[in-house]
Formats: C-alpha cells, structure tokens, sequence
C-alpha cells in the first residue's frame, strides 16, 4: 500500500500547491496544531510558536516521513518513513484528516498507530499549503 501512496505523491510533484499564497485558511487552522507543533527554521528563528510534544513541521514537505532527529515517533510512522513516505501536500492534507487511517493504509496494516490522536475535519489542504508555505 506504500507504493500506492508513493504513486500518488509522485503524480502530485507536478501539481500545483493547494494555494498559491500563504493563505489565511491555513494559518488559522494551523493554531489548532500549536498545541503540539512549533515551525522552527534550520537558523533556529521561531516562525511559529507552539508545543514540543510533537516534531517541528518546519520543511515537512519534502521530508521523509519520521525522520526529525530526536522526536520519538510511533513505529508505524517510522516505518512507513523507512519504506519510502515522504511528505507532501496532497498526503500531508490526508495525514491531518485521520493520521491512524491513513498509516492502515500506507502500511496496508489495519492495527497500525500514530501518536497523532487529533484529527482535523476539514482544512488539511490549507493546512498543507501553509505549512508548505513556512518551510520555504
């Protein structure tokens, strides 16, 4: 199933982003997330406030899943990382609708977890392309 959702990200390169500006959809959205995530650039600038019970987003897209160096993910997550996620906006914007779904299907694991409990009922796309925005 892995394969499938890397198929769908590689047709997705080509695409256009979700929004061409930052938009404020997102941004809004994405204080939801701020409990948790934080977007911190490489130079250490604080662009977002936020938690550090979760993994920097900052250069998400682009970034193999499970893979920031000192977060602590599920091993469903780390695995669908080592078999070839990466994320984009298209799967970022599916990840953020129901993370313990969309890891039972990446991994075609119906017992697969995610430590991501929050789900986010409408926006993903928003919150994709902002996140897309700040990791630029």
């Amino acid at each position: 199933m892995i394969h499938k959702l890397i198929a769908i990200a590689a047709l997705s390169l080509g695409a256009p982003a979700f929004a061409d500006n930052v938009s404020e959809a997102g941004a809004k959205l994405f204080k939801k997330c701020k409990s948790c995530h934080m977007i911190e650039s490489d130079d250490g600038e604080v662009l977002t406030k936020g938690g550090k019970s979760g993994p920097n987003l900052y250069g998400m897209i682009g970034r193999t899943a499970g893979s920031v160096e000192g977060f602590k993910y599920s091993k469903d997550l780390f695995a669908a990382g080592e078999a070839g996620l990466i994320w984009n906006e298209v799967l970022l914007a599916e990840w953020v609708t129901d993370p313990k779904a969309f890891l039972r299907n990446a991994l075609d694991n119906p017992k697969a977890k995610s430590k991501m409990s929050f789900k986010l009922k409408k926006g993903g796309n928003d919150v994709a392309a902002y996140l897309a925005s700040m990791s630029q």
